[in-house]
Order: structure tokens, then C-alpha cells, then sequence
């Protein structure tokens, strides 16, 4: 079922739908949608190398517009399902204990989320569900999603075509490893700043 959604969102690609539909697909993958719409902007950035920045600023402008979603359905969601999830699957205790370390890193976990290939939609909805600052949500997912979107969007704009097969195979390892050097960078001028 999965692989026949994929390929209907690729075929997207080849209409004059293509960018109503990759707003729509990053849209919607940030807070309830099953699939990522990286293949879309790779199929849309491959088809027109030139306009690959655009494409990559559509999604990124959509991706973050749709983890606010994600944000409000957690804030809002949550209020109303607490109590089953208190009585039925962790206590009130460990939610608190999450909570605190959710909010001690939470700019930190939202950007990791936003950019590497961990569901950004989990820790959109978790965001609202711990009521990160809204401030640092959405600085963390405008920079989180702009970089993976643009990542992607300037290697077709610079590689063409030539690009895509290094992009499918290594593309998760080298995002990974991207944000361990943030990370790294983080706590590097965190304990320069003590």
C-alpha cells in the first residue's frame, strides 16, 4: 500500500500539479501524512533543475506551516486524550519527567527532527503536547526544514540528474551525520559560553 502511495505522489511530478501538490504533500507530512515528500521534490527538481531553489522553498514554506498543525493538534488533541493515556500507557510522573527533558532540548530535538529522516510529525504533535515555546518550534523547523529542503534542492540545481542516485543512496547517512555536527557544534559553544 505504502509503495503504491509513493508512486502516486511521484506521479504528481509529471503534471502542471506538481508544486500544488508538493505544498500539499509537505504540507500534510508534518503532522498526519505517512510519507515524506523528499521523492516529490527530487521528481519536481529533476524535471526542472532551474527552478529546484523554488521548489525547495515551497516545501520548505508548507512543511513548517504544516508542523504548526501538528503543534496545535497536540496542544489542543491532548487535553482530550491524557486521561486514557495516564490510565493506560505511562504515568503522569514519566509524562513530567519527558516533559522537562523535552523542554530542556527542545530546540535541539525539534531542529534533529526537522532535518534528518526522524518523523518530523512525531515531535511536531509531542511539541504542542509539552507546550515547547512556539518561538523556538518554529525557528527550529524553519531551519531545520529549509536546510534539508534546500540541501536537496541545491545539489539538482548544481549536479542535474547525476545527483539523484548518490541522493537515494547516501542521503539519509549524510543527513545523520550533518546533525551530529550540529549537535556537536552545540555543545561545543555551549561549554565554550560556561
Amino acid at each position: 500500500m505504502l509503495k503504491r502511495l509513493y508512486n502516486w505522489v511521484l506521479s504528481w511530478a509529471e503534471t502542471r500539479y506538481g508544486v500544488p501538490a508538493l505544498s500539499t504533500v509537505a504540507f500534510l507530512e508534518s503532522s498526519l501524512f505517512p510519507l515524506p515528500p523528499d521523492p516529490l521534490l527530487i521528481a519536481l527538481c529533476l524535471g526542472a533543475p532551474s527552478r529546484s531553489l523554488w521548489f525547495a522553498t515551497v516545501c520548505s514554506i508548507a512543511s513548517v506551516l504544516g508542523g504548526l498543525l501538528g503543534y496545535l493538534i497536540g496542544w489542543g488533541v491532548w487535553e482530550i486524550v491524557s486521561d486514557f493515556f495516564f490510565k493506560y500507557v505511562f504515568s503522569i510522573d514519566s509524562f513530567l519527567y519527558v516533559s522537562k527533558k523535552y523542554q530542556e532540548n527542545a530546540f535541539l530535538a525539534v531542529l534533529g527532527a526537522a532535518f534528518t529522516p526522524i518523523p518530523y510529525k512525531v515531535f511536531t504533535v509531542s511539541a504542542g503536547v509539552f507546550k515547547v515555546n512556539p518561538l523556538t518550534f518554529i525557528l527550529a523547523s524553519i531551519i531545520g526544514r529549509s536546510a534539508r529542503f534546500f540541501l536537496e534542492g541545491a545539489l539538482i540545481y548544481l549536479f542535474g540528474f547525476k545527483i539523484k542516485d548518490f541522493i537515494d543512496k547516501y542521503f539519509n547517512p549524510l543527513v545523520t551525520a550533518f546533525f551530529l555536527l550540529v549537535v556537536i557544534g552545540f555543545i561545543i559553544v555551549k561549554y565554550l559560553m560556561r
